[in-house]
Order: structure tokens, then sequence, then C-alpha cells
């Protein structure tokens, strides 16, 4: 239950970690996507273009695009091997090094590995976009931080935004990872890609070095719009939550153990769970548009 940013020292931090630029696929430059977020009220973001031969292998450098409040954490979207299905895996890593070189490592557990050695926070990128299977997750556990349940680009494309289902698999399976939501921005004009998923990190300081601490640490819950402002945890009995307004505060566990309040406008619910016989908890809040933030699973 240590993961729980609420009562940790420093402040919340919005950022969004998966985001390209023209150093690989996307439509803007590096400076117009910082731009991008920094006029969207957000206050880091990471640029992870694929480190692809066919681009060079860009570790694309935004220290430029700091200051005013605004920070970037250096990061690359990694491809090596392939999953079950036959696709090439798709590993995002913040928080690395500017010199980090992915070249010549044969699959994607190796180069996860050698990106959380460098430094990086790493996390499976949208495993339901390419059908993800559980050995898929099972083979990163101890080698990736977290899964990436909600991806914008996926649900643009393919109506496959949400993977929280592989991600529960896995927590019930033992195999512990946090959660991350992201734009994975591209800037194509035919579809919404901006502002879809982020997360709020709690931090000593808007700096990349203390951003990615956090990270790793789990001090930090995903969104895709409301505000969770506090939970808390009384083992094995109460689940206290304060968010923005909400239709829905749910508490889940292993298979189809819940705990809920659906009341309208809910700010505050206090969720029992002494029915629970669940190796994890996890908290979701629903607002009237349907927009939900989600905390990092809580071991019990």
């Amino acid at each position: 239950m240590n993961n729980l940013p609420f009562d940790k020292p420093g402040a919340f931090y919005r950022g969004n970690l998966h985001t390209h630029s023209t150093r690989s696929d996307g439509a803007f430059s590096a400076v117009d996507v910082c731009g991008r977020y920094r006029a969207g009220g957000y206050d880091f973001v990471s640029i992870t273009d694929h480190a692809m031969e066919r681009y060079g292998f860009p570790i694309t450098d935004t220290r430029s695009c700091r200051g005013d409040g605004f920070t970037t954490i250096i990061g690359a979207e990694l491809h090596a091997g392939t999953s079950e299905l036959g696709n090439l895996w798709h590993i995002v890593a913040n928080g690395l090094p500017l010199d980090f070189d992915p070249r010549g490592i044969a699959t994607g557990q190796e180069v996860a590995r050698k990106a959380r050695d460098a430094g990086a926070f790493v996390t499976v990128a949208h495993p339901a976009w390419y059908t993800l299977s559980e050995a898929d997750i099972a083979s990163f556990t101890g080698v990736a931080h977290a899964i990436e349940v909600g991806n914008g680009v996926a649900g643009a494309m393919q109506d496959r935004y949400d993977s929280w289902y592989i991600a529960d698999l896995a927590f019930h399976r033992g195999h512990r990872f946090f959660i991350t939501a992201a734009d994975d921005f591209h800037g194509q004009p035919h579809r919404r890609e901006f502002e879809l998923g982020w997360v709020w990190v709690k931090a000593a300081e808007n700096e990349s070095d203390s951003l990615v601490a956090a990270l790793k640490a789990g001090h930090y819950y995903s969104s895709s719009g409301p505000r969770i402002h506090h939970v808390a945890v009384t083992p094995g009995k109460v689940v206290h939550v304060a968010c923005d307004p909400a239709d829905l505060i749910v508490v889940t566990g292993t298979g189809a153990q819940a705990a809920y309040t659906t009341a309208p406008g809910t700010t505050e619910a206090d969720l029992d769970i002494r029915r629970f016989d669940s190796t994890y908890l996890r908290v979701t809040v629903r607002d009237a548009a349907g927009r939900r933030a989600w905390t990092n699973p809580i071991w019990v």
C-alpha cells in the first residue's frame, strides 16, 4: 500500500509519457509538440520517438524546451523481437540517457532490461492494440515497471484504447506492474489524439530525475479526465476515496469482486471491502462524460 501517492511529500504534476515527433513518424517537430502540451496545461512531456533503423535510432533531445514551469523527460519507444502473434514489441522508456543505443538487441525483454538498467521507467505499450497475450505480459515481470492500460491512438485507430483486461489478469496471477495512460500523440489531423490519457505524478519537484524516481516508486495515478484527490485503505475493511464529481467510484479486485457507489456527482465515498478475497485492489473514478481515473494496483 506504500505506492499510494496522496500522502507523499511534494506536488502533483501532470504529464504525457508517450508522444512522437518528426524525428520518427510524428507530424510535428519536437519543439511544436512540447509547445502543444505546455499550452494544454501540462507540466511535462516525454517525446518517445521510435528508436528504429528507418529513423536512425533517435533519442530526441528536448532539453531546450524546458523552462517556466514546464519540463521534459528524455525517452524513446523501443523495438526488438516479437510477441506471441509475431508483432514487433513496443516498449516505452522514459528517463533514458541521450547516448542510449538500442541497436543489436534480439528481444523485447532484453531491450526493456537495458533501458531499465540505464535508469528509465519502462512500460509495455498498448497491449490491446497488438493483442498481447497473458504470456507476453508475464514475460516482462521484473523487467518492465508498468502496463499501458490506456492509449489514445489505439482508441482512435482500432477502438482498442483500454487494456485493463490483460492487466487485471496479470495482477490476478501475481505479476506486479504499475499502469499508465497516454495519448501516443502523432499529430495526425484526421483523428483525435490529444488529451486522451495522462499521469499525475507526486514528486518533490517538476524536474526529470524527480519525476522518473516517483514513477518508478508508483507515486502517481493515471487519468483521462477526473482527478483523484485522496485514497486511503484500512486493510480488509474500508477504502476511502475523494475525487472530482463522479457518477461511479469503484474498488475492484480479482474476478467480479467490487464495491462501488453510483450516486451522480459524488465526490467522496467509503467503500466496504470486508468481503474481498483478493491479492490486490484498484480504484476507478468515472465522471458523467465517461472519462476515468485509475490508481495503480494496491497490493494487499
